[in-house]
């Protein structure tokens, strides 16, 4: 029998890759059409200055086990996880015709097999006959505490995008310094202001194509992630409550608003199993 989870596929987001190609394309495009070359604005001292001071701050004002936490979390920016609810939905429906049927207790070897660890947990506490009241309370609170350390990794990337305009400037004015220096020559002048201003610009962009929107992703995986476990929590609880599995599909269906129709069947081999006399 096939194991109920919540994982789902890693695939690459196409619409990061897409954006960060199109905010970099018509930045580095629309200056090469007013003839600039593209070799003017590749300067490594900039960069390391503008990234360097960006890393540099965000240690100072964040832990540095959530700075770490949050470049393990770029993953999710660039690969998303594919969910198929409906598919979840028959999973607890299989498990809610057979708790029916069998008793709570029946569920025990499914529940051995299962591989995402929240609907384990739930399921194992409500085999275990854990108190309705009890199971809900536990498992809101890890749903919440999820929640909370994806924000927090959110904020690092938020923070990042603060940071990195005004680092860009601090690399602005340094390279004003430089150029203060050769006023006595005009000629060097105006290229070493273009040149200056170069830290300004990955500043300004790196906040506005990279973190920031990082920063967003994150939060919206954030969401996607704790609405599916309040799905399989909710299906959890329904189960315990005895719920007539039509009933309980009606119920979760509310979740799966938006979401394309599944295609196959459900990924759970007891969402077929015939009901006992008497009960549908």
């Amino acid at each position: 029998m096939a194991t109920a989870s919540s994982g789902g596929r890693s695939k690459i987001d196409v619409a990061t890759i897409l954006g960060v190609v199109m905010a970099l394309g018509g930045i580095v495009g629309g200056f090469a059409l007013e003839h600039g070359q593209v070799t003017d604005i590749i300067k490594p001292t900039a960069a390391f200055i503008v990234f360097g001071g960006t890393l540099g701050a965000m240690l100072v004002g964040t832990p540095m086990g959530t700075v770490f936490a949050a470049m393990r979390r770029l993953r999710s920016v660039v690969f998303e996880r594919s969910v198929d609810q409906r598919a979840l939905i028959e999973d607890i429906v299989g498990f809610a015709s057979k708790a029916r049927k069998n008793g709570m207790v029946s569920l025990e070897e499914d529940v051995a097999e299962i591989s995402d660890p929240f609907l384990k947990k739930a399921l194992t506490l409500a085999v275990d006959g854990a108190d309705i009241q009890e199971v809900r309370s536990m498992m809101d609170l890890e749903i919440h505490v999820a929640e909370q350390e994806m924000e927090k990794e959110a904020r690092v990337f938020e923070s990042a995008g603060g940071y990195a305009p005004t680092i860009g400037i601090i690399g602005a004015v340094l390279g004003l310094i430089q150029v203060m220096k050769e006023v006595s020559d005009p000629s060097k002048v105006g290229p070493g202001i273009a040149v200056a201003f170069v830290a300004t610009i990955y500043g300004v962009g790196s906040a506005n194509v990279l973190f920031l929107p990082a920063g967003n992703k994150i939060k919206a995986r954030a969401q996607e992630e704790t609405q599916c476990r309040e799905l399989l929590l909710e299906g959890v609880t329904s189960i315990m409550e005895g719920l007539n599995p039509k009933l309980i599909r009606s119920k979760l269906e509310a979740f799966t608003r938006g979401q394309a129709p599944a295609r196959g069947k459900a990924v759970t081999a007891v969402a077929h199993e015939a009901p006992a006399k008497g009960q549908v």
